[in-house]
């Protein structure tokens, strides 16, 4: 294939333009400057190209060459993708900073897989075999609990003339011969994919299964299906990081991406550090042995945020078509969408709503459609999910900002942040009535089935306490709360229960970090039977304030904290205690 080799005829920022580019086409990478930037093709006008440049443009001068690739922005995809660290190009950043330091020079090189490292390829196929697109060649052991499954790329297809011997290769040793058509193509273990371009299903399902991540708010009241999507939007400290972070640690998908897009740096620290270092429930390997990391930090160039949140779904789809649940968490997709509009304005394009482009609805549609529960191409069948949450962060707290409401026309879970939940030191700060899900008709029956038969009777009902609560909490305002029936009272000691000891829990609490979905049914389920034991203490004349002094009330504030491993045991005697004391109680009335 020729080279087209162009000149910069102007710069703007991080956007350039080079004239001679002729015969490129959209979305190709090219190589810009001395110093070979990296850059992508984003508009063409006969032979002058537009192209995003996704490093530091400061130094380049007109005149200077420009050298297409002629191939699309992709990602290397392969054993070694678990646990380790990337920009928003899929540069490895730890192999980086060994050659650069801690500041990432320009026009710096790193392959994105090892290619010296050797992994033990145990072959399935076998020689003289049909095989199409996603089909397994064979398996190499990533992590100790990640099997990574070699596929065929879903390009190609064919007879396999020869595929190697059990034994340890490097990535890119040819494993298998595939013959279609009298024409042979040797496979590695390396994939690439164009970050753009969704990789292909036999059909999406309808999901059903819900996405346990042990935050009782989340999976009791607002849960996300696997393959769903979901939106965080809240203003600043309203706990928005902090939730993706427990998302991402707890949720019970077998991988987990985190596309750090545009937010501080300490922040994306923060999960560095962690992850190694934290235990995972489901395996009691650390948490990172589970994780890709992309860090495109808020002091990284502006045009590399564009392509991290594809480069993150492009490899969750990967693990997809292995079989796997896959959970993607993007923060921010705000800070995308900001570099979205400076890109639009450097093109001097017509502005939309606040600045932003007018395709900015239809780039948030393209990525989050591209979540779902599907069964993956090829002649075995296997069934994969992505689910994807993202965090929006609308200036001020103003969930009427273009981002914020075009994000809500997409995803089918909205967790509301507020503000004034924040400032009361309420973690997580989901605000319980703006909040929704549109999963929960779909995921009450695994609920129903699995944990609890009662259970979306007991969580309809705690949410109509809550309702309530608000409605009466206006007259509180007015009269106070003494001045309210008794049965009300009850009511409000009710709700508050629910609202202080199963609402909120805390990030930081070696326990209550993480409470599994049986436990979270007990602990509402025994919360309601108190609501029902109360109320019907104060019809028999029992007085509000001896209800809320029993031993058995702190108990239930505690539940929370209690070992995950001994919690049957102790609400089960909790409960007995419960029902002893207010009996006692209506007893003593009586007398």
């Amino acid at each position: 294939m020729p080279k087209i080799k162009g000149k910069i005829v102007r710069i703007s920022g991080p956007v350039i333009e080079a004239d001679n580019m002729h015969g490129s086409k959209m979305y190709d990478v090219v190589r810009v400057g001395t110093e070979n930037l990296i850059g992508e093709i984003i508009r063409l006008n006969k032979d002058v190209a537009t192209i995003q440049v996704y490093e530091d443009t400061n130094g380049l001068k007109p005149g200077e060459p420009v050298l297409s690739t002629q191939e699309p922005l992709s990602v290397e995809l392969g054993p070694g993708l678990i646990a380790n660290i990337y920009d928003g190009i899929q540069r490895p950043l730890p192999t980086i900073r060994k050659e650069t330091g801690d500041f990432i020079a320009r026009g710096v090189e790193s392959d994105a897989l090892d290619r010296k490292k050797k992994w033990h390829f145990k072959p399935i196929a076998k020689k003289g075999a049909t095989v199409i697109g996603g089909d397994i060649l064979g398996e190499v052991q990533e992590t100790s609990h990640i099997i990574h499954r070699i596929m065929v790329p879903p390009q190609h297809q064919g007879t396999i003339e020869s595929i190697v011997k059990e034994g340890d290769y490097t990535i890119d040793t040819e494993i298998v011969v595939l013959n279609h058509n009298d024409k042979t193509h040797a496979l590695t273990m390396i994939q690439r994919w164009p970050v753009r371009k969704p990789r292909p299903v036999k059909n999406k399902n309808d999901p059903s299964q819900p996405l346990i991540t042990g935050q009782r708010v989340v999976d009791t009241f607002f849960p996300v299906a696997k393959g769903g999507t979901a939106a965080i939007p809240g203003g600043f400290g309203t706990g928005k990081t902090v939730m993706l972070h427990q998302l991402a640690k707890w949720s019970d998908a077998q991988i987990v991406i985190y596309v750090g897009c545009g937010e501080r740096g300490n922040e994306m620290t923060d999960v560095l550090q962690e992850f190694p270092k934290l235990e995972d429930p489901a395996t009691g390997e650390p948490l990172i042995n589970r994780t890709v990391l992309i860090a495109n930090t808020s002091n990284m160039p502006v045009a590399a945020r564009d392509a991290s949140v594809y480069t993150g779904i492009t490899i969750a789809e990967y693990y997809r078509d292995m079989g796997y649940d896959v959970a993607l968490m993007a923060d921010s997709t705000s800070r995308w969408a900001e570099a979205m509009r400076e890109i639009s304005g450097r093109l001097e394009e017509m502005p939309g709503e606040e600045g932003y482009p007018a395709y900015l609805a239809s780039r948030l549609a393209e990525f989050y459609e591209r979540a779902g529960r599907v069964n993956t191409i090829g002649s075995q069948k296997r069934e994969g999910s992505v689910s994807v949450m993202g965090a929006v962060s609308p200036p001020g707290g103003d969930f009427s900002e273009p981002v914020a409401q075009n994000t809500l026309r997409i995803v089918k879970v909205f967790w509301a942040l507020d503000a004034d939940l924040a400032d009361r030191r309420h973690f997580p700060s989901i605000n319980w009535l703006k909040s929704y899900s549109l999963y929960l008709s779909e995921v009450s029956k695994w609920w129903g089935d699995t944990i609890g038969k009662d259970w979306l009777k007991l969580r309809n009902n705690a949410m109509a306490l809550l309702q309530k609560e608000s409605e009466l909490q206006e007259i509180v305002k007015l009269v106070g709360p003494d001045a309210l029936p008794a049965r009300e009272r009850a009511l409000l000691e009710s709700a508050k229960m629910i609202r202080e000891n199963y609402l909120q829990q805390s990030a930081f609490h070696e326990i209550d970090t993480y409470c599994p979905e049986k436990k979270q049914y007990e602990m509402l389920r025994l919360m309601l039977k108190f609501s029902q034991l109360i109320e019907d203490a104060v019809s028999k004349q029992v007085h509000i304030d001896d209800l809320i002094i029993m031993k058995t009330y702190e108990g239930l504030a505690r539940m929370g904290k209690v070992p995950n491993e001994d919690y049957p045991k102790h609400f089960k005697q909790l409960e007995h205690d419960l029902e002893k004391e207010i009996q006692a109680l209506i007893k003593e009335r009586v007398k």
